[in-house]
């Protein structure tokens, strides 16, 4: 008996059967010599035979199950043999390119090879979803009780129950270790480096410089594959040239903040990177912004400010992203109706005294006049609340002008301490008179509150409420006109952070609503208002023309264009019902019932909706007084 392949041996040894089977004969002449009953000669075993080749027979061999057996084995372990070599090679060119993520599985050659799946790449991309991090790696957590030897008594409570960190217990790579747009090939480094420059050199300083220290893509990429990401997805929304790359670097920027979210080694960085996409990105901000806040909470952001007053750099800067992150998350929760999630503090407090250290700048002192503003906005929120149906209460009146004063306050200070910056312009001191506006109408649009609309006989304000509505109709008048008349304000807004975008629709929409709902509450000039949002409608279309079709001001501009054409409409009926006070009331009922549809509209949240309003009008807005 001749010995088996060494394939065959292998399948016996491995099912504990080392003798040979009981199909011992294999078959070795081909159907034509063996139907003849004749001698079958091939050469090396191959078909045709001698005699077939010679008659020009059809030459073939019937396989046995001991053939098809051995067959078997031996293509599998060639299969295992080629995966192998293919493994080896992986493992060779992954240390060439210095990717040092990529996990392969050891083969066993004496086994029967698995389905190939030898090769796992272990990246954040939208190929690998978050479930992917198997429940092999959740592993228990160790916690002890300590006692820091330098602290007395007088410490913070939880800080003597720990967890004791291992590498096995982390079980995912920090976020500065995983891959970044550059490396993982979504972009070239020339197109990373031109969406870097479009960000540092003008969208950053909108923002006081969130980037920091930070003067490079070499000096980003090293602090943060999800400050990258956010920096080149921002970069590429405001760029003419390379706004195809807007989904790609949205999408794995996207990913890579729902892989790191409960990454264990998130740093200031990648606060950073959150910040910038909250203030940019209009789908992910509120959700960003959470993330940010815990984030910052968990590295203890808030602690910098003690060391930031003795002059130490890293406290310093620790401080000054604190109230990036204050700024922030602000910017999306009282304009929203959400409580606030940073809180006041001490760091708040001491805002004056951080500018005065040696590391303070222009930038963190126009940081500061935004802290100390929505410092104020948020006791607004806090005082009255969001039960916009409810009247405030008269005793609640001289709280409402305290705040008014300080706001006032707040603009004197600030409005001259700004001089032209030369990446942005006039904006430092041209956006505290918008902030200021916009701070003064959020306030007194308090003054309509549980006021009943126009068709009701009840509609009245007091003078001292009619004095402070008044106030909001000059404020939201006075953003509308900066945008109107301002050329270099209007190159801002291709860049200004969400917050601008979504004050300027409702500065439009709350003057729309006293123009059609409530004229007769407070005296007011409806056609001034009406030609005043018909300008800036003309403004916004021009201003949009060229951006980026996710900017959410195209969406806004669209929409409130729809919502002029139905004001216009509204308006040219309530006219026509003048010289007939019995069809007034009907008129005024059914020309405004649109607008109970979008009083509690949020630009943000609901992005995707405003296409679908049901006044969608496409008729061309023109002005119809210029007067």
């Amino acid at each position: 008996m001749e010995d088996s392949p060494p394939a065959v041996r292998a399948l016996r040894e491995k099912f504990g059967d080392r003798k040979p089977p009981d199909i011992r004969r294999k078959i070795t002449a081909c159907v034509a010599c063996r139907k003849q009953k004749i001698k079958c000669h091939m050469i090396y075993g191959q078909t045709p035979c001698s005699r077939c080749k010679k008659r020009g027979l059809s030459c073939t061999v019937n396989r046995s199950l001991q053939m098809l057996l051995e067959d078997d084995v031996t293509w599998k372990d060639s299969v295992s043999n080629k995966l192998q070599q293919l493994e080896d090679c992986i493992t060779r060119i992954a240390t060439k390119v210095d990717i040092p993520d990529i996990h392969l599985q050891p083969r066993n050659h004496s086994e029967t090879p698995s389905p190939p799946a030898a090769v796992v790449f272990s990246k954040s991309s939208s190929q690998t979803p978050i479930s992917s991090v198997g429940e092999e790696r959740l592993s228990p957590r160790t916690w002890a009780v300590v006692m820091d030897p330098r602290g007395g008594p007088a410490s913070i409570p939880a800080s003597c129950v720990s967890e004791i960190r291992t590498t096995a217990s982390l079980g995912q790579l920090p976020c500065s270790d995983r891959l970044d747009l550059i490396t993982t090939g979504i972009l070239s480094s020339h197109q990373a480096l031109s969406l870097f420059e479009i960000y540092h050199s003008r969208l950053d300083h909108f923002l006081y410089r969130i980037l920091g220290d930070h003067t490079s893509l070499d000096s980003v990429r090293t602090g943060s594959p999800l400050l990258t990401a956010a920096v080149c997805t921002v970069g590429a929304l405001h760029s003419s040239s390379l706004g195809h790359l807007f989904e790609t670097c949205y999408r794995e920027y996207r990913n890579l903040v729902a892989t790191s979210s409960f990454s264990p080694g998130m740093k200031a960085d990648d606060v950073r990177g959150l910040c910038i996409g909250a203030f940019w990105l209009h789908e992910l901000s509120w959700a960003l912004v959470g993330t940010a806040v815990r984030v910052g909470s968990g590295i203890k952001l808030h602690h910098g400010i003690y060391r930031a007053l003795n002059g130490d750099r890293e406290g310093y800067l620790q401080t000054r992203l604190y109230c990036l992150l204050y700024v922030c998350d602000h910017h999306f929760s009282v304009a929203y109706g959400r409580p606030p999630m940073s809180r006041e503090g001490f760091i708040i407090d001491c805002a004056s005294q951080f500018l005065e250290t040696e590391h303070a700048t222009e930038d963190d002192a126009r940081l500061v006049s935004q802290v100390k503003e929505w410092s104020i906005l948020g006791k607004v929120f806090d005082t009255f609340g969001v039960d916009v149906d409810t009247p405030i209460p008269p005793h609640s009146l001289p709280q409402l002008r305290r705040f008014s004063i300080a706001l006032d306050s707040w603009h004197a200070d600030w409005n001259e301490a700004f001089k032209a910056n030369q990446n942005v312009g006039n904006y430092p001191q041209k956006g505290v008179g918008l902030h200021y506006h916009f701070a003064k109408l959020y306030l007194c649009s308090h003054a309509f509150r549980g006021v009943p609309p126009a068709q009701d006989s009840r509609q009245c304000l007091t003078p001292e409420m009619e004095e402070v509505a008044n106030i909001g109709v000059l404020s939201a008048m006075s953003i509308l006109r900066v945008i109107v008349s301002d050329d270099e304000f209007q190159s801002f807004l291709n860049g200004l952070p969400l917050y601008f975008d979504t004050m300027i629709a409702f500065a439009v929409v709350f003057l729309l609503k006293i123009a059609t709902k409530y004229a007769t509450a407070i005296r007011i000039d409806t056609a001034q208002i009406l030609t005043l949002v018909t300008q800036i409608v003309i403004a916004l279309r021009d201003i949009t023309r060229n951006m980026h079709r996710q900017h959410l001001l195209v969406t806004i501009a669209a929409g409130l264009e729809k919502l002029l054409s139905k004001c216009q409409e509204s308006a040219h009926h309530i006219q026509k019902s003048i010289s007939h006070p019995a069809q007034a009331s009907y008129h005024a009922q059914n020309d405004t019932s649109w607008m109970e549809s979008i009083t509690d509209f949020d630009f943000l949240t609901n992005f995707s909706s405003v296409g679908d309003w049901s006044f969608d009008y496409s008729a061309p807005i023109t002005p119809r007084h210029t007067t």
